[in-house]
């Protein structure tokens, strides 16, 4: 990749410029590598690039190009050449574009659309945000199931290139109302005089235009699809949705998660694309939350001033007992939040999921709490009533811990709220303030103080 970029650099830079031997370059490589040799480079070259690709390839790598070079490249372009490019650009990518683009750019690229098609995006356009309908593509083979194949390869010959994808085809009435799929392998296995209707597969998924996004990828993972056709209220063919454009919802999904667990606004920018202060107001947000919600902890602390003062030496527990139980409950709902996302969990298996969980954290608690006793009874001069403290604190606590791990994030679930909310930093707040409580009360009960 990296010599291509120095090859096609350099002959950029010879006079007069071998067209003949940059398109070979070019016809050779992968159109998602010819889009990365446009990062990073000045705007000269960028458009010295562009202008050197085929038509034939020039609308797929500008699909992949980043936003700011797409943006830099319709500002540049004359509005023929952004005509072409937008004539040739599958409806979701064009959709997709119109989206991430500034209003002045937007409104170029509209100009030159046909009317078809900017009919077809303003449609699009509509659906909510992250549904099924806002990702699909309108560009896709069609077959009645009155067709035989040979009358279907015809079809897909003559109309096929402009389509998002050939490997599926759909077969739909007069009405548009969606019968059955036929793959590309059916057809070439079947004879030539038989008809669609008779090697059509009637048991097929599909997505409805409003389905959220994240439950479409769920389906395409669980049924490994290449394609999902959407279909309205009313069962009628409007677009499908491909695989690549699944991939980068489960990438977005998951950046998101991430983001959230992690007490960060989701961005949907790149790292080093984000300005300083953009930065600062995705986290400042949730780390004044978490700093105001640390102070609970400090007020059970100073409600047991008199049990410290007469045992000062129960602060020396303290960081061990909640990293414990923060670190525990942590675990359990990074699995339960994972768990949600695969489909492997649901609201309905709560009662399994925290006795497992309680049995969990009793056992982890018996093991810690073992070695928590033995370790304390020989470095504080054999004091068993502390080492018991800290043990039964310690038992406790992980079993709190991994009650509240589960239920919080499955409570979010249900009530709509996305998970990952109830991931880390909240969860080790919550559990930080509770097991400080559990510590001090069992103290105060062993101690008598």
């Amino acid at each position: 990749m990296e010599m291509e970029k120095e090859k096609i650099l350099e002959l950029l830079n010879t006079h007069p410029i071998r067209v003949a031997e940059l398109h070979d370059i070019f016809a050779e490589m992968n159109v998602v590598n010819i889009a990365d040799i446009f990062k990073d480079e000045s705007k000269e070259t960028i458009l010295r690039i562009f202008r050197l690709l085929p038509k034939s390839i020039a609308s797929e790598v500008f699909s992949y190009i980043e936003g700011d070079e797409q943006q830099l490249l319709i500002e540049a372009l004359s509005d023929n050449e952004v005509r072409d490019i937008m004539n040739r650009l599958f409806v979701d990518d064009a959709v997709d574009l119109i989206e991430e683009m500034p209003a002045d750019v937007v409104t170029r690229v509209l100009q030159n659309i046909p009317s078809e098609k900017r009919t077809i995006i303003n449609q699009m356009l509509k659906y909510p945000e992250d549904s099924a309908g806002s990702i699909m593509t309108t560009e896709y083979v069609w077959l009645s199931e009155e067709s035989t194949v040979r009358t279907a390869f015809a079809k897909i010959r003559k109309n096929g290139v402009n389509k998002e994808t050939i490997y599926t085809c759909y077969v739909i009435d007069r009405d548009r109302l969606l019968l059955g799929v036929v793959s590309a392998k059916t057809l070439m296995l079947s004879n030539e005089d038989d008809k669609i209707s008779d090697i059509m597969d009637t048991d097929f998924v599909s997505a409805h235009t409003t389905d959220d996004q994240e439950l479409v990828a769920g389906s395409f993972r669980k049924y490994g699809l290449l394609a999902m056709p959407v279909v309205d209220a009313d069962e009628h063919l409007v677009g499908i949705i491909t695989v690549d454009d699944v991939v980068q919802i489960i990438e977005e999904e998951h950046t998101e998660d991430l983001e959230i667990m992690s007490a960060l606004k989701p961005s949907e920018e790149p790292y080093l694309k984000t300005g300083v202060l953009q930065q600062v107001r995705n986290r400042i947000v949730w780390l004044l939350f978490l700093m105001l919600s640390a102070t609970i902890t400090g007020g059970i602390i100073s409600g047991f001033e008199n049990a410290l003062a007469a045992l000062p030496l129960l602060i020396a527990f303290i960081p061990m007992l909640m990293d414990t139980g923060g670190n525990a409950g942590s675990q359990s709902s990074t699995l339960i939040i994972r768990g949600m996302a695969l489909g492997e969990v649901n609201f309905k298996d709560i009662a399994v999921v925290l006795w497992r969980e309680i049995r969990i954290g009793f056992l982890c608690g018996i093991i810690l709490g073992i070695i928590n006793f033995i370790r304390i009874y020989i470095t504080n001069g054999k004091n068993s009533l502390l080492a018991l403290t800290v043990t039964v604190s310690v038992l406790l606590t992980l079993i709190m811990a991994k009650s509240l791990g589960c239920l919080l994030p499955m409570a979010a679930k249900k009530l709509r709220v996305d998970p990952a909310i109830m991931a880390a930093p909240l969860i080790t707040t919550i559990v930080d303030a509770a097991s400080l409580v559990v510590y001090f009360s069992i103290a105060k009960v062993i101690f008598k103080l």
